[in-house]
């Protein structure tokens, strides 16, 4: 099932543009999922970054005094 997705401004570059372009021709793919693909990428290598619950056998819970 398709979740509900909101509009946002991207500025890319005219190659980035040409490419994604060719690549949408070829594959039917729209540009804007390329574009979601990317960010959940970026995401998923940046995680450690974001808030989130820590593994049961990872990093001490914040504020256990560790």
């Amino acid at each position: 099932m398709s979740r509900k997705k909101i509009s946002t401004t991207v500025y890319i570059t005219p190659e980035q543009d040409a490419q994604l372009k060719v690549l949408h021709a070829r594959t039917k793919v729209p540009v804007a999922e390329y574009i979601r693909q990317g960010i959940d990428l970026v995401l998923d290598k940046y995680k450690e970054h974001l808030p989130g619950q820590v593994d049961l056998f990872g990093a001490p819970a914040v504020g256990d005094g560790e």
